[in-house]
């Protein structure tokens, strides 16, 4: 079956941007010139750029222009990295939003792993080039990191705190892909339906000492491993 209009126009803008022809950051041909090359109308050139920037490989700005996207952001899934790091050795800029950070009373079944009728909680949003990259819902044992709700989680990171205050000797990591709540979708800038990853990740200092659901936008991240033979 041959491809219709606006999927040649997509694979064609496609390919270009895999071939090297459009870098991250560089404008593409307007729609305009689009309909001129490919000999059709401005509704199907539109539908092929939604699709684009629907799949996250280009940029559309209302009134400027498209652009092509920067490649998703990757975090090493068998490594426990601060996300501020990997953000900063992208050569981008990290920023923090602070929505929770109080002490609660632990849930039948976070009291059974933890071992603690009492948890620290924290939600922190983080952004790359202010953009959300990760929502971090957090559980922490109070006694592996008493200073814990002092923290400027703006300043510094719970991986940070967490890696001084309580050294992780072994971690847990599980993946699901999902359809986020609509709370969640609207913090990371996530469109209806559109899927977001979620790591759930385990990390312990003798017992148990944080259990960090993270997510994070499908399109704008991808998880990588490695190991050596």
């Amino acid at each position: 079956m041959s491809e219709s209009p606006y999927q040649t126009i997509k694979r064609s803008i496609a390919d270009g941007i895999a071939a090297g022809q459009w870098r991250t950051g560089q404008v593409l041909p307007s729609e305009h010139a689009l309909c001129r090359s490919f000999s059709v109308s401005r509704m199907t050139v539109n539908r092929a750029m939604r699709e684009l920037a629907r799949e996250n490989l280009i940029r559309r700005v209302p009134g400027v222009g498209s652009f092509v996207a920067p490649p998703p952001a990757q975090s090493a899934l068998l490594e426990i990295r601060n996300i501020a790091a990997e953000i900063a050795e992208r050569g981008n800029t990290h920023q923090a939003r602070v929505l929770t950070l109080a002490e609660i009373d632990a849930t039948p079944e976070a009291a059974r792993e933890f071992g603690c009728a009492r948890l620290y909680h924290s939600r922190v949003l983080h952004l790359e080039n202010g953009r959300p990259l990760q929502l971090e819902d957090r559980l922490v044992n109070p006694s592996l990191a008493p200073a814990y709700l002092a923290q400027d989680f703006t300043q510094t990171t719970p991986n940070e705190y967490l890696s001084a205050a309580a050294p992780i000797e072994r971690g847990e990591h599980r993946v699901q892909a999902i359809i986020a709540p609509p709370s969640i979708s609207a913090l990371l800038q996530l469109d209806p339906g559109n899927a977001c990853l979620l790591v759930i990740r385990r990390t312990w200092s003798g017992c148990l000492a944080s259990l960090a659901s993270l997510y994070h936008p499908g399109t704008r991240f991808e998880l990588f491993g490695k190991t050596n033979k």
